[in-house]
């Protein structure tokens, strides 16, 4: 239902949206970098599974309701900059023993999966993103819309599996290197702190 030029300008297109800075992969960076490959491997299909319900929503029309309702909009993206500042809050107590303890103890994959989850979903932004990306894609002439946005939505989440993957591989085997040391450690937990607040504060101030 998808021609192939379309398959690959989509594809690379996603490809590239994968690899530009944003909350999304500089969470899965810092994930990784601070409690290794399998917890930034964990986050990243927590994100994929939000891309799902974006893909879902767009497919489906629910996310024109964030689009049109500024009251729906806000209290989405307010939920997502309290939970980002709650994450934030947690890195900045950690301790390099919390770490070395929980980083592949009681922080489990499912935590760290839901947490991924959570991140993306209440991004309305992404839905919103969706709204306007997908679209651009599909052809009335080659079957049904939704079908098609729900093909491409795949499409996309596949190319940031790839793309998130790679930066959880990349940050962890850093991260292996940086964690030997307590005071790097500490050093990282600030750091992770401040990057939450950061994209908490983004979030907050971010217009429709």
């Amino acid at each position: 239902m998808i021609s192939l030029e379309t398959f690959i300008t989509f594809f690379t297109a996603s490809l590239l949206l994968g690899l530009a800075p944003g909350p999304d992969n500089i969470f899965v960076l810092t994930q990784s970098a601070l409690r290794g490959r399998g917890a930034g491997i964990a986050v990243m299909f927590g994100l994929c599974t939000g891309l799902v319900g974006h893909t879902l929503a767009v497919a489906f029309g629910v996310a024109v309701i964030f689009q049109t309702s500024a009251t729906a909009f806000s209290l989405l993206k307010y939920i997502g900059a309290v939970y980002l500042v709650y994450l934030a809050w947690m890195s900045f107590r950690a301790s390099a023993n919390d770490l070395a303890t929980n980083g592949n103890g009681d922080l489990s994959r499912w935590k760290l999966y839901r947490r991924g989850i959570i991140m993306n979903i209440t991004n309305p932004k992404v839905s919103i993103f969706f709204l306007a990306f997908l679209p651009q894609f599909a052809d009335p002439a080659r079957g049904p819309i939704w079908i098609q946005l729900v093909l491409l939505g795949s499409l996309f989440i596949v190319a940031t599996f790839l793309v998130f993957g790679t930066i959880a591989l990349l940050a962890g085997t850093l991260g292996q290197w940086l964690n030997r040391s307590p005071r790097t450690q500490t050093v990282m937990n600030k750091l992770a702190g401040t990057v939450f607040l950061g994209l908490a504060l983004k979030l907050a101030t971010t217009e429709r």
